[in-house]
């Protein structure tokens, strides 16, 4: 089945809530009171030690606090929600659009409005649960980006599902737990390239299939649709 183009907005949105995210977060911890599972009463947030979930905390574990919490909530609001706007329009670059817009678009779509819910005292469910219907369109994107030749991207994209699952089974099992604050940082910007590249490059094959477009209309009256 051939695929639409979706709008230049859908893929500039993803781009904006990424950077808009982490420069809100970057802002959050300058607020940060201080304290981590390590070091309870030590100064400001500790980039190393501290978990990225402790500055939507309304309380440092200082005890203090927490003036950055609400501006790191709005943070991940506009990021879930400018990631469930990839999810929708990821798969009108690819040709299975119909069966990939219920596997990635909606599943993806679902997932990020339970993850958003993450700040809430549910959190770890809300990670499990958000975590465990996320794997459908990540798994489902590795598919699409493998069948499609887009062969840097899938790798940089097993690379991203390697760091994801060292996150569960160090949380699971406890094993070298010191060390999943500085993980999950290393997980969550990889995660977040990965899906900035690729929305990247799905805005400059619209251009290239618009340009496309451009040079058959004056041939051709009837109306025109390219594939990937």
């Amino acid at each position: 089945m051939k695929s639409s183009v979706p709008p230049l907005i859908q893929l500039i949105i993803p781009l904006a809530g990424i950077l808009l995210f982490v420069a809100m977060y970057i802002v959050a911890a300058e607020y940060y009171p201080g304290g981590s599972d390590v070091a309870k009463y030590h100064s400001g947030f500790d980039w190393y030690n501290n978990y990225w979930c402790d500055l939507i905390a309304r309380y440092a574990k200082n005890g203090e606090q927490n003036p950055g919490s609400t501006l790191s909530r709005a943070a991940m609001v506009i990021l879930f929600s400018s990631l469930s706007v990839f999810w929708f329009s990821l798969p009108g670059f690819f040709r299975e659009a119909k069966y990939i817009r219920i596997v990635v678009g909606y599943t993806g779509m679902v997932a990020m409005s339970v993850l958003v819910f993450v700040f809430t005292g549910y959190h770890d469910l809300i990670i499990f649960v958000g975590g465990a219907l996320s794997s459908i369109p990540f798994l489902a994107t590795l598919r699409e980006l493998y069948i499609h030749r887009w062969r840097k991207l899938y790798v940089f994209g097993l690379i991203c599902l390697v760091l994801i699952l060292l996150n569960f089974a160090i949380y699971i099992s406890g094993w070298s737990i010191s060390l999943l604050p500085f993980i999950q940082k290393i997980t969550l910007v990889s995660f977040l390239l990965w899906i900035f590249l690729i929305d990247f490059r799905c805005i400059l094959i619209r251009r290239h299939k618009k340009s496309l477009l451009k040079k058959v209309q004056p041939h051709h009256s009837g109306k025109s649709q390219l594939s990937i």
